[in-house]
Parts: C-alpha cells; structure tokens; sequence
C-alpha cells in the first residue's frame, strides 16, 4: 500500500504504546528502496507473502518489479484477491479498509526458462560470457582458460556464439586447430577440452539449451507500467529452474549485470526505476568462486546507482556473504526456529544484524513470532536504519496462490511480450559458418592452402554483412572491447 505522502506502507508495529493506526505504521521511503534489501525466516512463516506484500507496493508506485517464484505461489496476484480465514481478520485487525486497503489485481507478465509457464526468458551465449558460464559448466581454472581462448578465438574470427550449439560447434573447432590457437593464446589441453564438451552435453541434457539463443531479452523490455501508472510485475517461473540451482544462479546473475552494464548512471532519485527480488537466494552463492564473488559484490554495490533495488529471499542472514549483507539496509526478519545449538547460533546472529531496540529481547523474539509477524528495519530519510519493530505484515491486495493453466495462458497470450518473444530464432551463427567451412572431397585446392587465420578479415567482412541490424549486431566487432561489468563478467560486447 501507498501512504498519502508516497511512502511504502509494509507492516503494522504492534507496539501497543501506538495508540493511532497512522502511529503504527512501518513504512519504507521510495526513495530508498533502491538502497536492497532482505527477506529471511524459515519456511512457512509468511516471506512469500511479505514478497508479494511489497512487489504489489512497489507496482502501486509505479516501480516495475522482476520477481523469482519459486512455488507458483506468486501467480494469483493478477486478479483480485478473496481474503477469508486469517488475512480477512487481519484487515479488520489493522484497520486496513479505513486506510485504502482494497482488493485488485496487479499488471503481471509470466516468464519462464523452459517457456512453458510464460514467455521464454532468453540471452545469447555471448551476452553470458566465459565466466557466468564457466560456474554454469562447473570449470575449474585450466578449463575455464581454455573457455577463455574459446571465446577470443570466436570474437578474432566474427562467429557469433548465440547459443550451445554454437559452444559446441567452437569447442570441436578449437580440438581440430589445438596446434594453430597454442601459438596464439597458448596451450589447450585435449583432455581440459574434453571436459568442456563433456559438460556442454550435460547442460544441454538439462534442458539449458532453452535458455540460449534469440530473440535475447532486451532488459529495457522490463521496465513497463501499464495505463494506471503502475508498475508491470514480472514474474519468472521458477519451480522447473530450481531443480538445477546452478542454472538458476547464472540466470540471476546474469541479469544483474546486463542491468548493470545497460542501465545509465541515475544518482539519487525520487524512487527506484526498477526492483528486483530473487527468492532462494542463498543459491546465488553457493560454492561461488571468491573471484567471482567479489565482482558480484562490486555489482551490488554499484548498481544501486543505476536505479536499481535488489532484496534477497532466503532463510537466514548467514546464506548471504557478509560483503553483500552489509548493503541490505531494508530488513524483514519472519521467524527462525531454535532446536540445535547451530540453530540458537543463527538466531543470535540474526538478531545482530538489527539496530538495537531497548524495549525488546530481539533474539528471543525471533523465536517466538508467528506466521505474519517479523521484525521490521528499514532506512529513513537520512539514510540510516530505524530501531526494530516487532510488526504485523499487511496482506496482499491481489490474489494468494497459484492459478489453473488455462488462466496462466490466457495472461501469457495477452502480453505483447509473447509476441515478442514467443517464437525462437535460429539465423546463421558459429555453427553455420564452421560447418560451411570443414574441408570436404569437394574444396577447391586453393582452400588446402589456407589456414583459418588467412580467412579471417574476409569472415569478419562477410558475416557482418549478414548481421547489420540484427539483435545481435553489436557483439560483432568489438572483440574484446567491455564495459566495466563486462571487464567483470568476461561479455563480449
């Protein structure tokens, strides 16, 4: 909900010294929503409906939002909702329908990985680059080098890497001309390179090959509001995706740094131009290279500059690294359960993460809250985090749960990003060139004189000819030219 002064209304304090429904509110000022932010609690104790609380505040403002949902349980909040049971008397409870609480759908787009429960979310290999995609294909060192040499190979050449099959069609490339590339970017261990297509079979067996290729997302497309004014809730499927947590980690990552690399400088502003909130978050840093960690930190930090808020979803302040925690100023603790020594350990640490509040046991209150309740911490004005509250988290104004497959279709069908994006692409890449070029019994002798590397200005010269205006256009030429991000994360651009 929206205050009258344009202030995120999230929780009702349940400090009974507030005598007024206006004294107990727990707001977020709009103009610090982009400083991130945390969701944690153990599962079952309302984080998926705190998202959904604040996805809808975020929208109703006007900021559009780009949402991970996990179970499906995101998806009914297009239409309006049906309150009964505990959120009908929550909404009596809070005073709400005098405050402007009302219920209505949200301006939601479906997206999806496998394109099944929404519109296929894509990006090309290229976009990726070596290093998201050495994690994704669990490289060590040596063969993520090689990775590298790959990729510099693809760029000396003008091939296009779009998607796997082009990965694949490089890799066979780079086996046959081993010799050629070790006087030029150093030696390639065969069996390094078999591991690499070892592991391009793999992905592609998961079903990731669906994730690459054209036509790429555009993240611009992203940032919508529809004929109220309110911001477009885009929603990612992602109970399919999470089954392969490494996957789901590229994906997230990935977006972060196309946002990154895409977005102009904003300074502060009024309120954030876009808001992204990733659950099960704690996957994002799993096993995560210290390398690639500290970037993903310097990525954090930096976009917020960009206009762009990040809050994190997951069970405990501990599953994010603590150089990432420290720029989560916006905080919303649901309960931790404290049977084991370990878990007493976490809930006293979370606890710590909170600014002190004299009239309150913060560590034994995180024990003791019930579903709907959380401890409440979010920046002020100046900046600075306000004493925590023990709070009551308004019920979402559209609809809790999942939706039939028929309505999911009906809402995909009616996005102009289905239009968009709904039939893939396959135009003439890596693969298509070195499949043209392999010798065969029919090549002229002239081509039994010519090394790869002769051919190179004429490929360069040929293919770009046949991607002037493409979406893709811009990866051709500019080698090993990057941005800051993609100094960071190895794209081609």
């Amino acid at each position: 909900m929206l205050t009258s002064d344009n202030r995120l209304f999230i929780a009702a304090a349940e400090n009974p010294a507030s005598l007024t429904p206006d004294g107990r509110r727990l707001c977020m000022e709009a103009r610090m929503a982009n400083r991130h932010g945390l969701i944690t609690g153990a599962t079952g104790t309302g984080k998926t409906i705190t998202l959904q609380t604040m996805a809808e505040s975020f929208s109703a403002m006007g900021v559009p939002v780009f949402l991970t949902d996990v179970k499906g349980d995101l998806a009914a909040m297009y239409r309006p909702g049906a309150p009964g049971g505990s959120v009908a008397a929550r909404i009596d409870e809070l005073g709400l329908k005098t405050l402007g609480y009302e219920n209505r759908g949200y301006p939601v787009r479906f997206w999806d990985v496998a394109g099944k429960k929404g519109t296929p979310l894509r990006t090309t290999v290229s976009d990726m680059g070596p290093v998201l995609l050495a994690r994704l294909l669990e490289l060590n060192d040596v063969q993520t080098g090689i990775l590298n040499i790959m990729f510099h190979a693809a760029d000396d050449r003008g091939l296009l890497l779009l998607d796997l099959k082009d990965l694949r069609a490089m890799a066979a490339w780079t086996a046959e001309n081993r010799a050629l590339l070790a006087s030029r970017y150093g030696h390639v261990s065969p069996a390094s390179l078999g591991a690499i297509q070892r592991s391009l079979l793999r992905l592609t067996d998961e079903g990731a090959e669906r994730f690459f290729g054209e036509p790429a997302l555009r993240v611009e497309d992203l940032f919508a509001t529809d004929i109220a004014g309110r911001g477009v809730i885009n929603v990612l499927a992602a109970d399919e995706i999470m089954q392969k947590p490494r996957l789901y980690a590229s994906v997230l990552l990935w977006l972060l740094s196309e946002l990154y690399e895409r977005l102009p400088e904003q300074g502060d502003a009024d309120r954030p131009r876009l808001v992204l909130m990733f659950d099960e978050a704690h996957l994002m840093f799993k096993d995560i290279p210290d390398v690639l960690l500290e970037k993903v930190e310097q990525v954090v930090r930096l976009i917020r500059s960009r206009g762009v808020g990040v809050y994190f979803v997951t069970q405990r302040p501990s599953d994010i690294p603590d150089t990432v925690l420290s720029q989560l100023g916006n905080r919303i603790q649901h309960a931790l359960r404290a049977f084991t020594p370990k878990d007493q350990k976490a809930v006293r640490a979370a606890a710590e993460t909170f600014r002190l509040n004299p009239a309150m046991d913060t560590a034994a209150v995180i024990s003791s809250l019930r579903t709907g309740e959380a401890l409440v911490s979010f920046l002020d004005a100046e900046g600075a985090p306000s004493m925590v509250e023990r709070a009551l988290i308004l019920p979402p104004e559209g609809g809790i749960g999942a939706i039939s497959d028929e309505e999911r279709k009906a809402v995909m069908d009616s996005s102009p990003m289905q239009r968009l994006y709904g039939t893939p692409v396959d135009r003439e890449s890596a693969c298509e060139v070195l499949e043209a070029e392999h010798p065969s019994s029919e090549s002229s002798e002239e081509n039994d004189y010519r090394s790869p590397w002769e051919d190179m200005l004429g490929s360069v010269v040929k293919q770009a000819g046949r991607t002037i205006g493409s979406t893709v256009g811009r990866e051709l030429g500019r080698a090993v030219m990057r941005g800051l991000l993609g100094g960071i994360f190895g794209k081609r651009r």
